[in-house]
């Protein structure tokens, strides 16, 4: 198979992969649940901590170049993501950003105020909209999902969101089965009735070009650890709305936007590599600026994604007793791809492919409401294999083999 970029170079990029596991080599497919994290990250970490770090607003280097690492991550995740770097703010994790957004969103809500989620989201989406709209007597509304196609109903999307719909929280693609949302179409309606948009984008990010603005979210948030760097969060909230929000914050820490959300002392170390992971990503296109070097690095991933996910899928169809869960052929995917063997628990089958140096995952990734519609919330949810760019035809053909071992066959 053709590749639209050097496989081998994007390779020897990441460390890790030269990992052994029973004598044989490690093939990686778990990156939906977090990627393995490229050199240039790893480097950004460790150069930070052996040059000596800083708390900031010190006169002194090492404060001084700890601002301005953060003021570079910052710009690198605004080009990311299509925003502003002054719009851009880190935290722990996609999920504890979210709570605090949501905390702070929700003082605006009164009873009868409604917010909308969706059954196909991670609950890091959905929960903290839920906890907030019941602390302040709101109403929550959910957009079902059609349990054939794996695709979000939107036929009665004018009746679920309305003129008391305060929020709509969407995911960008969905981090179990791959499907990518039309996000824009129902930030169009939220817009209309004048409810704020918050996107889940931590799946999506390491696989699709992001444009915040032109998908119509007001509140993007994404994690580091899922695009080849660490475990920090990322959230770009349009100025305006960022600016009105009033945050839990201390007394004495600033009341400016990005800094009023960004609650005690930063990873700092994590942000430079966050800046690192990007600079990865960014050396993989072409462009003038960095952003569009890294609209043009996602397009080439997406490609190389694409083409080994599809095969992926036609493989998987032709081994008995699999039952694979995606969207039909035209609905846009990640290379995500959810299937359970039948008559194997799912982590029966992940413990095999473990065996034979293959990390596949098993369970519902906290995508719960979607495994209980599916009807698979008391039996181990689903087997969830990930491709990464990282990952080659080879290693996707030796699954396939390893699969087939448990039915006693071969392709």
């Amino acid at each position: 198979m053709q590749q639209t970029f050097d496989t081998e170079a994007v390779r020897a990029e990441f460390p890790a992969l030269s990992r052994l596991h029973g004598g044989k080599p490690v093939a990686y497919f778990d990156g939906p649940g977090g990627s393995q994290v490229a050199r240039s990250s790893i480097d950004a970490m460790t150069r930070y901590m052996q040059r000596g770090g800083a708390n900031l607003h010190g006169v002194f280097p090492t404060s001084t170049e700890t601002e301005e690492i953060l003021a570079d991550t910052r710009n690198t995740c605004a080009a990311f993501l299509g925003a502003e770097p002054d719009e851009v703010a880190f935290g722990a994790n996609m999920t504890t950003l979210t709570f605090a957004i949501a905390r702070a969103l929700s003082r605006t809500w009164e009873e009868g105020s409604e917010v909308v989620v969706t059954e196909l989201d991670h609950r890091a989406n959905v929960d903290p909209w839920i906890s907030t709209a019941r602390e302040k007597g709101a109403k929550v509304r959910w957009i079902e999902v059609d349990p054939e196609t794996l695709t979000l109903n939107l036929k009665d999307l004018d009746q679920k969101i309305n003129a008391n719909t305060r929020l709509v929280a969407i995911g960008l693609a969905s981090n179990a089965v791959g499907t990518v949302n039309d996000v824009a179409a129902i930030a169009e309606r939220a817009h209309a009735v004048g409810a704020v948009v918050a996107v889940d984008a931590v799946h999506a990010a390491p696989h699709l070009s992001i444009d915040r603005d032109a998908i119509g979210a007001d509140v993007i948030t994404c994690s580091a650890y899922k695009f080849f760097g660490p475990h920090v969060g990322v959230t770009a909230i349009r100025r305006e709305l960022f600016e009105s929000m009033e945050v839990h914050r201390l007394d004495p820490a600033p009341a400016h936007i990005p800094d009023k959300l960004e609650t005690g002392t930063q990873n700092h170390e994590g942000i430079a590599g966050v800046k690192g992971a990007l600079d990865f990503v960014a050396s993989l296109g072409n462009g003038d600026s960095l952003r569009e070097r890294l609209l043009d690095a996602m397009r080439t991933v997406e490609e190389h994604e694409t083409r080994l996910a599809d095969g992926f899928r036609v493989a998987l169809r032709e081994i008995p007793g699999v039952t694979l869960y995606a969207a039909p052929g035209g609905a846009r995917k990640t290379p995500t791809v959810a299937f359970r063997l039948g008559g194997r628990a799912p982590l029966e089958v992940c413990q095999h492919a473990a065996d034979h140096g293959f990390f596949i995952a098993a369970g519902d990734f906290y995508a719960s409401t979607l495994s209980r519609r599916l009807g698979l919330a008391g039996s181990g949810g689903f087997v969830r294999a990930g491709l990464a760019p990282y990952n080659t035809e080879e290693e996707v053909e030796g699954l396939v083999r390893v699969l087939w071992g448990l039915v006693g066959g071969g392709p």
